[in-house]
């Protein structure tokens, strides 16, 4: 049987340090992939799992419906709007672009399952720099951003409270207890009767949404407020049988059209 065809983009940053010795200095360079454990965790799944670093998206996240049609859901995390607002044509040399935001609003609107998970540069991010806010992304998702810095940073760790029906089709073959966060994304679920929030943040620890669903046209959306890998979300919870069934079940969820 084929397998259904999913994209997440982002998840990747580079990093640049300066190292002193004494008189003598040099530098460094470092490229990271924060989305191994969920490309791992999904590797033999039903899914057929494309990732598109986060430079990479800048030029190929495609820029017609057609290309965005071959996915069945796309997922979104810890890439800012920018990388796909100013492609180089744009930001380098003043052409214009098809608008890649509002084609991934009206991709979902027709059908496609659509999710953003939580980071740095999700939702409005460190210093309210994703600038997810007010885009027609945000017009797709069950929830609203907030116009500033948005993170909720949990050094002491947090264990998510589920609130909705155990037996919803996200929590199928997930028992037991459920490992700790260390943070998520402050974000507003919209009050709507599609909109139902399946996990949260201890009451303690502000019961801000952490699992949000909703529908956008004939398309599903989800949202994971907290990470798909370290810092967030800390190795223990990667290890737990738990975090490729979620993220099997989410898949699985979002690719059904409504």
């Amino acid at each position: 049987m084929a397998k259904t065809k999913v994209l997440l983009v982002g998840e990747s940053w580079m990093s640049s340090a300066t190292h002193y010795k004494g008189f003598d200095q040099f530098g460094s360079v470092t490229f990271h992939l924060g989305a191994t454990p969920l490309v791992n965790a999904l590797k033999d799944s039903e899914f057929d799992l494309e990732y598109m670093p986060a430079h990479e998206a800048v030029e190929k996240l495609p820029f017609t419906m057609e290309g965005l049609s071959q996915y069945k859901a796309i997922m979104l995390s810890d890439i800012g709007a920018n990388s796909l607002l100013l492609h180089p044509g744009v930001w380098l040399h003043g052409k214009t672009v098809p608008n890649r935001l509002k084609l991934l609003r009206d991709w979902t609107r027709g059908g496609g399952g659509l999710v953003m998970i939580g980071g740095y540069f999700s939702f409005q991010g460190i210093d309210g720099k994703a600038r997810w806010h007010r885009t027609a992304v945000e017009d797709a998702l069950p929830v609203t951003c907030l116009p500033y810095d948005d993170r909720l940073e949990i050094p002491e760790g947090f264990r998510p409270q589920i609130t909705g029906r155990r037996d919803h089709a996200l929590f199928a073959g997930i028992e037991g207890e459920w490992p700790i966060l260390l943070g998520a994304n402050e974000v507003v679920a919209r009050d709507r009767d599609d909109v139902e929030i399946l996990a949260r943040l201890p009451q303690d620890q502000g019961g801000h949404p952490l699992l949000v669903t909703g529908r956008h046209g004939e398309g599903r959306t989800l949202v994971w407020t907290s990470d798909i890998g370290p810092h967030w979300l800390p190795n223990s919870f990667v290890e737990w049988p738990g975090y490729a069934r979620l993220w099997t079940n989410v898949l699985r969820w979002v690719s059904m059209a409504v």
